[in-house]
């Protein structure tokens, strides 16, 4: 970074996978970023130079990242002026899922977040199969607000005691669960594997989101695998249908 960037956001690190286009992985580190931002975190952009140096790619690469949240509204692009972040950006705008975990923390992020339950609890079947010879997780529930405060979603995630004793909930209402594993814990993540699913609202899920009992909702269910192969998180999402959509790009090779 420049000695400009300290008035500048900063954006948070990112280690490049190869396989993956460049462009795509440095937008949605900065989406994640983004949108994870604190309230008081400054709303200009480092120069595109400084960006490019701090994601160790080229300045065209960086371009090329920076147009993709341009299209999205995310940010807007001033000349002489910089780059800005918009403070009334949509969260829910969709998100290009092609296979990077950064691409979920980006899809998780967003709003406000608050931890409403933690404890100890029984696993529920569609997520017993996960844990093989766990009697009992450990669960953590969030629900997320956009800025006027309106629920837009709310996650449960179960994790095997061990690793649950690590977290540390102010992190949980600042960044996505895959961001707070990778980051701060430092699990090695191998791969998550997703499914998305139309379901209707039950109660609790009406209740949280505010919409009616049986209306559509997308029901997102992610499971989070460590570099030996074991499943460390699954986690389930509850969005309400009018406000999200996915989409999934599949690159050729």
């Amino acid at each position: 970074m420049t000695s400009s960037a300290s008035s500048s956001f900063a954006p948070d690190s990112l280690v490049l996978n190869r396989k993956l286009p460049l462009w795509y992985q440095v937008s949605q580190s900065l989406r994640a970023s983004i949108l994870g931002r604190r309230r008081d975190d400054p709303l200009r952009l480092p120069t595109e130079d400084a960006l490019a140096g701090h994601y160790g790619v080229s300045v065209l690469t960086m371009r090329q990242a920076l147009k993709e949240l341009e299209d999205e509204g995310l940010i807007s692009r001033h000349r002489r002026r910089g780059t800005f972040i918009e403070p009334t950006a949509l969260r829910g705008a969709p998100v290009r899922l092609l296979g990077s975990v950064d691409a979920i923390v980006a899809q998780q992020s967003g709003g406000r977040t608050a931890v409403f339950q933690h404890g100890p609890a029984a696993l529920p079947p569609e997520v017993r199969e996960h844990f093989p010879g766990l009697e009992e997780a450990v669960a953590f529930r969030r629900l997320r607000c956009d800025e006027q405060g309106e629920p837009t979603n709310w996650a449960e995630n179960f994790l095997r005691p061990e690793t649950a004793a690590g977290i540390d909930l102010a992190d949980l209402e600042r960044w996505p669960m895959t961001k707070v594993l990778r980051d701060v814990l430092g699990v090695r993540i191998s791969r998550i594997t997703d499914t998305v699913e139309a379901r209707l609202a039950d109660p609790e899920t009406a209740r949280l989101l505010q919409v009616p009992l049986l209306s559509p909702i997308l029901h997102y269910t992610g499971v989070t695998y460590d570099e030996s192969g074991q499943a460390v998180d699954v986690v389930r999402i509850h969005y309400r249908g009018d406000r999200f959509s996915f989409t999934v790009t599949m690159e050729a090779r």
